[in-house]
């Protein structure tokens, strides 16, 4: 009788880092990625790329089957250049157009339709490669990745996060009001965390990390303790 050889199953780690609008979610991301070798998911970035999308093609971010359409169909790729990410979009760099605040906000809106969310998940789960993802977003860890060994919801006060956001604004020479950035992130949050399909909220087995008052090298000190603890 002949030996059977059996297939050695690879299993690919994955570590999902969900929170809110501001939280820190893309620095903390992007350093535990280069601190492990990770790829990087950055799925805001899909729906600020298919509200930017709709918006180039005209179309209205209210009307989901549409925007559900034009998501299967995005021209998206990512490209890695040291410690910065380059967002293409039909070959356009548009790195900083998905970061203004109306994009952001438009990402919100799109981001509450189930059909977008359909269309969009298969394109984040081909992110799942060796030797490991990280990935950021706000269901990473209840929904796109439940196998995750390590999860985290990263948070902040509303407070803290406008004036986070406040201050970045500021430093890119733009005018902005203060009291509008905590209406938009307290609306964001009401949005996110009503919507029917994969509301914001941490998974069961998530550690919840609060980076209210803590440094980035704090946080990113905190999430690979964790994470270490979680891939022994």
């Amino acid at each position: 009788m002949e030996a059977q050889h059996l297939t050695p199953v690879i299993t690919i780690p994955v570590i999902t880092i969900d929170g809110p609008s501001g939280a820190g979610k893309g620095t903390i991301c992007q350093l535990v990625a280069k601190h492990y070798g990770y790829h990087l998911l950055d799925s805001g970035a899909l729906y600020r790329l298919t509200a930017l999308g709709a918006e180039k093609e005209g179309v209205d971010w209210e009307d989901e089957s549409s925007v559900a359409s034009l998501a299967q169909s995005l021209d998206i790729e990512f490209e890695t250049d040291g410690s910065n990410v380059k967002v293409l979009l039909a070959g356009e760099d548009v790195s900083s157009d998905i970061r203004r605040e109306e994009i952001g906000i438009g990402a919100s809106i799109v981001a509450a339709q189930p059909k977008v969310r359909d269309a969009l998940m298969m394109l984040q789960k081909s992110f799942k490669k060796a030797p490991g993802l990280v990935a950021d977003g706000r269901d990473m860890g209840t929904t796109i990745f439940p196998e995750a060994a390590a999860k985290i919801f990263l948070t902040a006060s509303a407070e803290e996060r406008a004036d986070r956001r406040y201050k970045q604004l500021l430093e890119k020479g733009e005018s902005v009001s203060l009291r509008a950035l905590l209406k938009d992130i307290q609306a964001r949050d009401e949005r996110d965390s009503n919507r029917a399909s994969s509301p914001l909220k941490p998974a069961k087995d998530a550690m919840m990390l609060d980076s209210s008052g803590l440094s980035i090298d704090v946080v990113l000190a905190k999430a690979i303790a964790y994470i270490d603890s979680r891939q022994r």
